[in-house]
């Protein structure tokens, strides 16, 4: 039984409470705000109240996102492929495509997730495949589209063009008519300097406040475990590798299991959060890759291992220090349809002494240190910054004020969204 609305916003804020509303509209809506505001839980809300059989796609922005929610890629789902010789031949690809007509025919409504890691040219021809599939000259043809995500965080990746191709720039944004549903609380923490802190980083301004607390941090000796967060991957693999190999305790590998076409399986291979190989040790401080359906565990929760076997995990949670029991878990690809190509099996865990700082956008974790001298682009500090709980479980490695970046275009972009709230 799917609760009612007036059931289901009891554990919501008020401005929750308030995009929910909006959700169950019928306009084409973006929902937007900080890190930890809530856009994840809202959106879960919202797909639990929709009437029984009523299937709204997830598209996810990236492979290794829609891995981990199940869901299908924004890609797939239009036929855009990797626009292999550019938008025009893109759209006259997916024109030609019967399956893919059939599909967006009959679907009313999509959630685009992490919509800021979709560039303007890729919205576009999306929006131009629909309307022409759907013979209707409404924008998206009259699908109504959610959008969801924050551009202050990472920004889409085009190895072949040195400017940022937000979504929000492009002309389709503006036929798209998105209501903005801005989420003002955050909800991931507490502590209003710390908030305050987030918010000077998230605009790229390296205030006297942000400063402070950035030395402060720097400064702050780090307490029992805690997880790494690099720029880039090299550092990442190399760190975990020294911390397991310091233990004394036997090594048990386990090897991940595949099931689909060797195609499908060398693609889900790039994105998938499990290795070929999981090496573990006890004690080796581990990460959730998973969210738990009884709720003991989230996707980015850690823990020590107490005990390995073949076919269990016992996993001592850092949070609460309650000893769960793991077991292996599937992790699906799917197709354009919805339908897996691509099953793996394996414990649903990764070595969490290091991960990067792209991986670790969507996760909060309760201990962590950022090495931020590195950094590259906007939002990247932000990103990193902002996945702790709270600022006594954030240790800083350096930083440096280059390092702060956010593109002035967003700033402007999220400061008139808040103004028209």
């Amino acid at each position: 039984m799917v609760g009612s609305p007036s059931t289901m916003t009891h554990e919501l804020n008020s401005g929750q409470i308030a995009a929910l509303e909006a959700l169950q509209r019928t306009d084409n809506v973006f929902l937007t705000g900080a890190a930890g505001s809530g856009k994840s839980f809202v959106l879960k809300k919202y797909l639990a109240v929709r009437p029984e059989g009523y299937r709204v796609p997830v598209l996810a922005s990236t492979g290794a996102a829609a891995i981990l929610v199940g869901g299908r890629t924004f890609h797939s789902f239009f036929g855009l492929g990797i626009m292999e010789g550019g938008a025009r031949k893109t759209i006259e690809r997916a024109l030609l495509n019967k399956r893919l007509a059939k599909r967006l025919r009959k679907t009313h409504e999509v959630i685009i997730d992490e919509v800021s890691m979709i560039s303007g040219p890729q919205l576009s021809a999306a929006e131009a495949i629909a309307r022409q599939t759907r013979d209707s000259s409404t924008p998206w043809g009259g699908m109504r589209i959610i959008a969801v995500g924050d551009f202050a965080q990472l920004p889409p990746v085009n190895p072949f063009s040195d400017s940022k191709e937000w979504a929000f720039l492009d002309d389709v944004w503006a036929r798209s008519a998105f209501e903005p549903v801005v989420l003002r609380q955050v909800m991931r923490a507490s502590d209003p300097e710390y908030l305050a802190v987030l918010n000077d980083v998230r605009e790229g301004r390296v205030t006297e406040r942000a400063r402070g607390f950035l030395n402060t941090r720097s400064s702050a000796a780090p307490r029992g475990d805690f997880t790494c967060l690099f720029p880039r991957r090299d550092a990442v693999e190399r760190h975990n590798l020294q911390r397991l190999a310091s233990l004394r305790h036997p090594l048990h590998s386990f090897e991940t299991v595949y099931e689909g076409k060797a195609k499908d399986i060398e693609a889900f291979r790039k994105h998938s959060p499990l290795t070929d190989v999981i090496s573990l040790k006890k004690d080796a401080l581990v990460m959730l890759r998973q969210n738990d359906p009884e709720g003991r565990w989230v996707n980015g929760s850690l823990g020590h291992v107490k005990k390995v076997s073949e076919d269990l995990l016992s996993i001592e949670l850092l949070r609460n220090r309650e000893t769960v029991e793991v077991e292996h878990a599937a992790f699906t690809l799917l197709n354009a349809d919805g339908n897996p190509v691509v099953t793996a099996r394996n414990f649903p865990v990764s070595l969490a002494w290091a991960i990067t700082i792209h991986k670790a956008q969507g996760a909060t974790l309760d201990s962590i240190r950022v090495d931020l001298k590195r950094a590259w682009e906007p939002g990247q500090a932000y990103v990193a910054l902002s996945r702790a709980r709270n600022p006594d479980g954030l240790f800083i490695d350096g930083w440096n004020a280059s390092s702060i970046l956010a593109d002035p275009l967003v700033t402007s972009f999220h400061r008139a969204l808040t103004a028209r709230g």
